[in-house]
Formats: structure tokens, sequence, C-alpha cells
């Protein structure tokens, strides 16, 4: 059975979890007539989700699929054209849908942040996804959507101008409110778990090309380092005044980001050197608090894996928020972020990319985004990319989500500043 032959469009497999109820509402909505089906493993708990979507999603099929049965997922994914899953987390149970879907065909989108587990993806299943014509898009949420197509907007802006090849990249969270998802916080334990557990693992994610295909092929650009603090000014004229501290998920959007350059050939250019900061504001205190910040940031990657190995997973666990909870909706419509990408380019033009959304980041934007990108694979294949494999958001549909963006409320403009 060809894809176009499949019985769905797309099935959001994890639909009883937090984030997934919002992804299927989010088609629900904004999907028109896409065919979806509801996958998880309770039926019962599916249904009652699905009286909750309204009259275009009452007709939506229910499938049973469990990471633990491999045939199950095997079904699911042979029946449809894409799989956008929330189950998480993805290292503990990611794997085995990632093989379903590559041996399928099947194109997939996750929202995972666990960059082992997209290594052990690409190490184990590129080539099958590559032979079967699956697209297997990791990152597909606030982690990376915005690091990873603001990039990919610059590209397009420079390529359009004439104006060479990236240089310097820094990418700038300008401003933030929204809280941090359950999942999320259970895939960050379980990146500090496998860093504890095996010095090849911490060392694998320390390299700035811990997503490469071909180490060797990298450029050497010396240290790019993940966690650094820089006066605004130091990354932009239009920053002064304003400093700046290192991102908390830099380790993971920064590694994708070079990975879609590595995808795309590095059309982005060989001497991109790409580092992620958030603002910390230009009041008297901002640059302790971005000292501070950065020393607590490293301090906590650098003791972080220690930490959970000395712990015992049910405390951790304990205390972490649960994955599958969430804000009320008042708070996650409150919620926002706004991006600022600044770049320089071989021939001296300086473009910046302002990416914004209103939102919870980890809830109600993160469900658009991956809403989008299960849109984007099922609708929109002749705006995609030739590349198979596992893939980037970028580097698997970039000029596609480019164009959905401004029906979704995504915000993202490019601006040249000058020489």
């Amino acid at each position: 059975m060809t894809s176009a032959e499949r019985e769905f469009d797309i099935v959001v497999y994890g639909a009883t979890g937090f984030v997934g109820k919002l992804t299927a509402e989010y088609l629900a909505r904004s999907g028109g007539d896409i065919r979806v089906a509801l996958a998880g493993r309770s039926p019962d708990k599916l249904l009652k989700v699905r009286e909750t979507l309204g009259e275009s999603a009452q007709n939506w099929p229910i499938l049973t699929a469990d990471a633990a049965s491999p045939s199950s997922l095997a079904d699911m994914a042979a029946r449809t054209r894409v799989v956008i899953t929330t189950v998480g987390p993805y290292s503990r149970y990611g794997l085995p849908l990632v093989a379903a879907c590559a041996a399928a065909g099947t194109d997939y989108a996750d929202l995972t942040g666990e960059a082992m587990f997209v290594r052990q993806s690409i190490d184990d299943y590129h080539k099958q996804a590559v032979d079967t014509g699956a697209r297997i898009v990791h990152a597909c949420g606030f982690d990376s959507i915005p690091s990873d197509m603001s990039v990919f907007a610059l590209y397009r802006r420079a390529q359009t101008d004439g104006a060479g090849e990236l240089g310097d990249t820094d990418f700038v969270l300008r401003g933030f409110s929204g809280g941090v998802s359950g999942g999320t916080v259970a895939s960050m334990i379980e990146v500090f778990r496998a860093s504890s557990n095996d010095p090849n693992t911490r060392r694998m994610l320390e390299d700035p090309y811990t997503l490469t295909q071909d180490r060797a092929a990298e450029p050497e650009l010396g240290p790019q380092p993940d966690l650094p603090w820089r006066r605004g000014r130091e990354i932009a004229p239009e920053l002064a005044g304003v400093w700046t501290t290192g991102f908390a998920m830099a380790m993971y959007n920064t590694r994708i980001v070079r990975r879609s350059n590595a995808l795309l050939e590095y059309a982005y250019g060989r001497r991109l050197r790409y580092a992620e900061y958030m603002s910390v504001g230009s009041s008297v205190a901002a640059p302790v608090v971005s000292a501070v910040a950065s020393a607590a940031n490293n301090g906590v990657v650098a003791l972080g894996s220690r930490f959970f190995r000395l712990l015992p997973r049910r405390l951790v666990e304990r205390i972490a928020p649960k994955p599958g909870t969430g804000p009320s909706e008042q708070a996650r419509d409150r919620g926002y972020y706004r991006a600022e990408t600044y770049t320089t380019t071989t021939t001296g033009a300086r473009y910046c990319a302002t990416i914004a959304q209103q939102g919870d980041p980890g809830y109600k934007a993160t469900s658009v985004m991956l809403g989008e990108c299960g849109l984007a694979l099922a609708l929109d294949r002749d705006k995609l990319s030739d590349l198979r494999g596992v893939l980037t958001p970028a580097a698997a549909m970039g000029d596609a989500l480019l164009d959905r963006f401004p029906a979704a409320g995504i915000s993202l403009q490019t601006v040249r500043l000058g020489d």
C-alpha cells in the first residue's frame, strides 16, 4: 500500500496525554477535512477525549497501540501517512514507533528534546527510512521549531538577497511566559540518567555535532559553548544595554540547527557558528543575574548526571511535574514567547529574524507547532524537501512551514539590518 492509499492522513499517538489532547483539539479546529485517528493504550480514555473535540472529530477512529506491543505500532504505522506522537520520555518509549514508521515508509513527527534518543534514531533507522521513503522528523515543538526555523528563514532571506552564507548566528529569547511541561522535565531527567551511566554518552553530549551524520565532514570552528553569557551589544548593536545568559535548551536546539545545515549540504554555510541566549534585561542588576544564571546553568549540567545517579528514580519522579499534566486554559492562553536571531553573512550583511507566538510555549504553542508539522507532512508533500531518513523540521519541511506559519498564528519575520 502506497502512502497516498493509506486509510488515514494523520494518527495522533498519545492523544490522552495533555499535549496530545491539545494537538488533537488543534487538528479538529484547523485540519479541515483531514482524515485523523486517535491512538493510545486505552480505547475508553481515547473515546472520552474524542467527545471533547467537537463535531468535526466525532467520527475519528480509535486505534489501540502500545509501545510494549511492536505489532500494534506496525499496524498503526501501516494505516496512515503520518504519525505524530507525544508519548515520552522518548528514550524510554519512542524507538519502537520510529522502527515501525521507518519500516512502513510512514512519516513521523515528535516533540523530543532528548539528544541521545535522536542519536540512536539516526544510528538505527536513518538508512532504513531513506530506503522506504519515510521522513522521521524530531523536535517539532518549542524544542526546536523556533530555533530551527528562524535560522532557515535567515538562510532563505540571505539567499534571495544574494548576500552570501550565514556566519555568526545567535538566537536570543527576548520574552517568555509559561511553564515547563512535565514531559520536558521527564525528558531532561532521561538525558541526565543516560549521561550518568556512560562516559561515552557524556562526551557525545558535549560535542557540538552530537547529531551529525558524518562527524569528519563537520567544520572545526573552535569552542562553541552551550551556555555562555554575553552583553547584548556583543551579539548585535540592537541589543545594547541588554544582558543575556545561556538558554537552558541550547544544548539540544543548537545540535538540531547544525544537523539541519549538514542535511542541507551546508547550505547555511560551513562557517556557521550558532549559539542561543536568553535575555535577562537591562536593569542595574542584569549583569549579576546574567553571571549567576550562567553559573547555575553550567552547574546543573555539570552536576546533574551525578545528582540523578545518586537519587532514587521514584524520588525524582515524585518531585518533578508529572507528564500528562499542565496549566489551566486561561494560563495557557496568557503564555507567549518572542525570540530574535541575529546573523552576519560572509558578505558582511546583517539580518534579524523575529519569531513570536501567543500561547504557553510548552503546551498551547507546542501543540500548534506539532499540529502544523503533521499537516505539512500530510498535505504539503509538493513543498517538502526530497530528503528522507531521520530529519529536522527545517530540512524536511522548511518552506512548507514558512508558508503555514501565518495562518497558524506564528509570526516569523526577517529584516536586513545593514552591512
